[in-house]
């Protein structure tokens, strides 16, 4: 029966491989296990809530978790390949009796020494098959390494555009200038920006999802705060006079249905329409759904 050990390894290392796939270079729904522990570490959270400490370490932490859970599956997996060949087909240094170092630990202190690349010899494989895989082994476990790397390379610049987009909105927001200043070529530049970089925050949530399990802390810098100002911001515009105004609103009212969608589809499943996605997200970040944010300019874009 040694074979049911060593397939149920081999299932293990490759679910984690398909898991580390679909997280981080094709990034869908099918990241089953990173998406279980961030949506378990954003839920328990929750517990705290948004003003606590513990509330905004859910992103880290489960990032750290996901990890962890990666190299720890995969070694246990290559340690059940490992443990029905022990000691036979397994080479021991001077002192350490055989009999004695061929039990399940052993095999996953083997199996971790490898994924590390730790190279210590004290236990080696001696037969041809196992001495390929051991360096298979310790190859999975450098591209495991690069991988988180470049993951959380990816997600802290898609919080900074985030952010970056939220302070935007703030900036706007604590301004009031006139309605009539919204009204013009500079309006219409404005509105453009903000449609930009929505669009670059929705590719974002697509890409990297687990950027959705942070907090922000700050509320000048929360989207899930401005978005609701963004949106009353494109409804005025689209009442201007200047040409270049009402297509750049359609377009930036565009661009927030497209991030309604992919907030409702991936994280939120409210099946509503924008105004309630943005405010389930506001809700789910620790905001205030109620209440209302600073209107936009004061007065009618038709002001002159």
């Amino acid at each position: 029966m040694t074979w049911l050990p060593m397939l149920a390894g081999a299932v293990l290392v490759l679910l984690i491989l398909r898991d580390v796939f679909h997280t981080l270079w094709h990034p869908t729904r099918h990241g089953g296990l990173s998406r279980l522990v961030m949506m378990s570490m954003w839920r328990l959270s929750a517990r705290f809530g948004a003003g606590r400490r513990p509330a905004g370490l859910a992103g880290p932490l489960g990032m750290v978790t996901v990890f962890a859970a990666w190299a720890l599956t995969v070694a246990l997996g290559w340690a059940l390949i490992y443990w029905p060949h022990m000691p036979e087909n397994f080479s021991y240094a001077t002192g350490l009796v055989p009999s004695e170092h061929a039990g399940p630990v052993d095999a996953l202190y083997v199996s971790l020494v490898t994924l590390a690349t730790l190279g210590l010899g004290d236990i080696a494989p001696t037969s041809g098959w196992l001495r390929v895989l051991a360096p298979m082994e310790a190859l999975a476990g450098f591209v495991l390494l690069s991988a988180t790397v470049a993951w959380i390379l990816g997600i802290y610049p898609a919080l900074a555009r985030r952010r970056a987009l939220a302070l935007r909105l703030s900036h706007i927001r604590r301004s009031r200038a006139a309605s009539k200043a919204l009204d013009s070529d500079g309006g219409a530049a404005l509105l453009d920006g903000l449609a930009s970089a929505l669009s670059v925050v929705t590719v974002d949530f697509m890409q990297y999802a687990e950027s959705y399990y942070f907090r922000d802390g700050d509320v000048h810098t929360s989207l899930p705060e401005q978005l609701r100002y963004a949106a009353g911001l494109a409804e005025q515009a689209a009442d201007a006079r200047h040409p270049d105004v009402r297509l750049s609103a359609s377009v930036l009212r565009t661009a927030l249905e497209d991030l309604s969608v992919v907030l409702d589809d991936r994280f939120l499943r409210t099946g509503e329409g924008p105004e309630h996605v943005f405010a389930a997200y506001a809700a789910d970040h620790g905001r205030s759904p109620g209440r209302e944010p600073d209107a936009p300019p004061s007065g009618s874009v038709d002001d002159r």
